[in-house]
């Protein structure tokens, strides 16, 4: 398993954690910052999971506003938490880390919530990020009045 699969799991599990534990994401992360601390071994995927939870932060109100948005057959809120991680993660390699395609964002989002979730997660996935795609390409390729 590469580094950055391991980083996205490793993300997923900070957001996932927060999400049913009812804390911040801020709080959940300075947790997570303290026991890699303890983990060298694991140094690999940490930088890159930090990343991702640090981007989601930042940009929670969008990330979650795109998710409603493209999601027309479920609230937000009443999404499993494992698929709200996923998506949440997915939605920021997509809006805010140009390093990652988004080919390459929406495969391995649904690779995880398929690994993760229930077997219909996968669908609901790549439909809800594929969406948030399709209208990012547009909007990125209109011309600016």
């Amino acid at each position: 398993m590469s580094a950055r699969r391991k980083a996205r799991k490793r993300a997923i599990d900070i957001l996932f954690g927060a999400d049913v534990r009812e804390t911040s994401l801020e709080d959940a992360l300075e947790a997570a910052r303290i026991v890699a601390a303890q983990e060298p071994e694991r140094g690999s995927s940490w930088l890159y999971a930090q990343q991702i939870v640090e981007g989601v932060v930042v940009h929670l109100g969008e990330i979650d506003g795109a998710i409603r948005g493209a999601s027309t057959s479920w609230p937000l809120e009443r999404m499993p938490a494992v698929d709200r991680a996923v998506l949440r993660l997915g939605v920021w390699e997509l809006l805010h880390n140009s390093e990652v395609p988004p080919a390459v964002a929406i495969s391995e989002s649904v690779e995880l919530v398929s690994e993760l979730s229930t077997e219909a997660s996968g669908g609901f996935v790549h439909g809800v990020l594929r969406s948030i795609a399709d209208t990012a390409e547009r909007e990125n390729a209109s011309p600016s009045p």
